[in-house]
């Protein structure tokens, strides 16, 4: 099985590294400054779960990529989506299953429109990464969950096969046949989280400490799964428990990638992550006003940010 993986930073370097480590068949498609990277100091890991170095891992360009592939693991951010989509499409076949590992739902009409919805699975990571100061991957704890399934939640040939591979190499890698409940439970925690640390600009535990705080995070969170609910999605029991439990748990130091992003000044998902879910929420007439004043707030960033 010929795996493309587009892009090699902190989620495609990892889960990418853990497979070619295993022995799998595995491509890096990637700009010229990281191919240069790679080819220099190696595919490097430092992880809780076992460092590793990948010496020079396959990598490609996309002037050169010209291979179809069997499967396409995606991990960029929904800006960078439309160009991802440039650079990998010259390896999708009439086989080639794609699994993207994107945030929100928005993502899934682009690419069935480019590729054909029957070559586009569900997909959804879970884990803690970063690139340090050297272009290392640094995964910040040992938690760490792969998932892929058709949409349709059928037990497909070549998810089994996908299922097989992966799990050679991917502690927590899982063929799910509720994926797209998975994808949207995931989607209303981490908007809840990122629109709640993002808007107040600081951690659950000391919003929790503020007073009101605890009333604002969960009318958040009621909010999210309000939308989710009316997309035919509800979520609930252990899953829901827990996220509920996450996001009020007393001086957790817990905070959105999406806040880390405002902080460093770097580009964030807020059409994706949160204007896509407004739209939903409009479409079924759900009243979300927190969730618009996060919104709101966020554009005013990318405004900023712009100008």
């Amino acid at each position: 099985m010929r795996i493309l993986v587009v892009g090699a930073g902190a989620i495609g370097g990892y889960f990418g590294g853990r497979l070619l480590q295993a022995g799998r068949d595995v491509t890096f498609l990637v700009r010229p400054k990281r191919a240069g990277e790679l080819a220099s100091a190696g595919l490097v890991i430092k992880s809780p779960n076992g460092d590793v170095t990948l010496k020079n891992p396959p990598t490609v360009q996309a002037d050169a990529l010209k291979d179809k592939f069997d499967v396409v693991l995606l991990s960029c951010k929904a800006f960078d989506l439309d160009d991802a989509i440039k650079s990998f499409a010259p390896a999708v076949g009439p086989n080639t299953a794609i699994i993207p590992m994107l945030n929100g739902m928005k993502h899934l009409d682009i690419l069935d429109a480019k590729f054909g919805k029957d070559r586009v699975l569900g997909g959804l990571c879970a884990i803690a990464a970063t690139l340090n100061e050297k272009r290392e991957v640094v995964q910040l704890q040992p938690m760490q969950s792969l998932n892929y399934g058709e949409r349709d939640g059928k037990l497909s040939d070549r998810v089994k096969a996908i299922d097989e591979a992966f799990k050679s190499g991917i502690n927590g890698a899982t063929a799910s046949q509720n994926i797209m409940q998975d994808m949207w439970e995931k989607w209303v925690f981490l908007s809840s989280l990122a629109a709640s640390t993002s808007l107040m600009r600081t951690s659950v535990g000391n919003i929790l400490a503020a007073p009101g705080g605890r009333d604002f995070l969960l009318g958040m969170l009621d909010e999210t799964s309000a939308i989710a609910t009316a997309s035919g999605y509800p979520p609930g029991g252990p899953f829901f428990e827990r996220v509920k439990g996450n996001i009020t748990a007393e001086g957790s130091p817990m905070t959105a990638s999406m806040f880390r992003d405002i902080k460093a000044g770097l580009p964030v998902e807020a059409d994706h992550v949160i204007g896509d879910l407004i739209a939903r929420a409009d479409a079924a007439k759900v009243p979300v006003p927190k969730l618009r004043i996060a919104y709101t707030h966020l554009k005013a960033y990318e405004k900023q940010r712009a100008g």
